[in-house]
């Protein structure tokens, strides 16, 4: 299990207790090894997926301690234990944690560079916010805006006449590279009458492979089961295609996610919550409200060599 940045605190001090310099990779290399993290834990991403969640915390754990004043670098992503660190150390603590610096005037600072802000706001956050790196956060806090959009996504999706559902799923397949174009995807899909669309779609522009389509309309509870991926499967035969795609706006029974084809037909099965992520992802449906770009030092600009 990937400790939390907080649990990273003492055991990053005593590592470098020794009052010798430690590079940055070292220590997340040396707490690897203290903690026995898996290679799948060390490769584990955040949810942004542009930083390890370990590397990430242990970054976040040395800020912490360097604020504080514990630690110090005396060159670019070298860190030294201070003075004060190795006073803390002697008290023989069982844990270092954000709490616990807060005594340190500069890790207040820190905290609070507005002077006015109520230093008593983190009693009313939870333990679990508390836990987390900022990264892991807004990681957070963004899963839980998407999620809320998908579910407000999909609630439109399933009161959608047939007829704006089908332009729906062309618009959202020539988004993702099918089709070739929105006139060519029109033409090649059409409405049936059990509240679904079907037909056949170029697979990518050039229209090398065709793709046989199904898409049903249905609201939650109404489960698609094995024998509607079945008849899938023939309705592929029939149009003597080899690869599908089953949209639905419910979702799948075990059997039917379960089901292979035995033959060489390679199907692709689209429930709704993924429906509505992949509308977030190629906004359908939805726009940017607003983009917050996260920064870090730029090293190599502050090579003096």
């Amino acid at each position: 299990m990937i400790p939390d940045y907080q649990s990273l605190m003492l055991p990053l001090l005593k590592l470098i207790s020794d009052k010798k310099e430690y590079k940055y990779r070292e220590l997340i290399e040396n707490l690897a090894l203290e903690f026995q993290l898996t290679d799948d834990e060390r490769k584990e991403l955040l949810a942004s997926g542009n930083q390890p969640i370990f590397d990430n915390r242990v970054g976040w754990a040395k800020t912490y301690l360097k604020k504080a004043g514990l630690i110090y670098s005396p060159s670019r992503a070298t860190f030294v234990i201070t003075e004060l660190g190795l006073q803390v150390l002697r008290k023989n603590l069982e844990r270092i944690d954000a709490k616990y610096l807060r005594q340190f005037p500069s890790f207040l600072e820190f905290l609070h560079p507005d002077k006015n802000e109520v230093e008593s706001e983190e009693a009313v956050i939870s333990q679990e916010t508390l836990s987390r790196t900022p990264e892991e956060n807004l990681d957070k806090a963004y899963q839980q805006l998407r999620k809320s959009l998908a579910s407000e996504l999909l609630n439109r999706v399933i009161d959608l006449s047939p007829a704006f559902f089908e332009r729906l799923v062309i618009d959202l397949l020539v988004k993702m590279g099918y089709g070739g174009s929105i006139k060519d995807a029109g033409k090649a899909i059409g409405r049936s009458g059990d509240e679904g669309i079907d037909g056949t779609i170029k697979e990518d522009k050039l229209g090398l492979d065709i793709i046989y389509v199904q898409a049903k309309r249905w609201k939650p509870g109404n489960v698609v089961g094995r024998p509607e991926i079945h008849k899938f499967v023939g309705a592929l035969a029939g149009q003597g295609a080899k690869k599908g795609i089953f949209i639905t706006t419910s979702s799948f029974t075990k059997d039917a996610v379960d089901y292979t084809p035995k033959n060489e037909t390679k199907i692709v099965l689209i429930d709704g919550e993924r429906l509505a992520q992949h509308m977030i992802d190629y906004n359908i449906g939805c726009s940017v409200q607003q983009i917050y770009e996260l920064k870090r030092i730029d090293s190599d600009y502050f090579d003096e060599e």
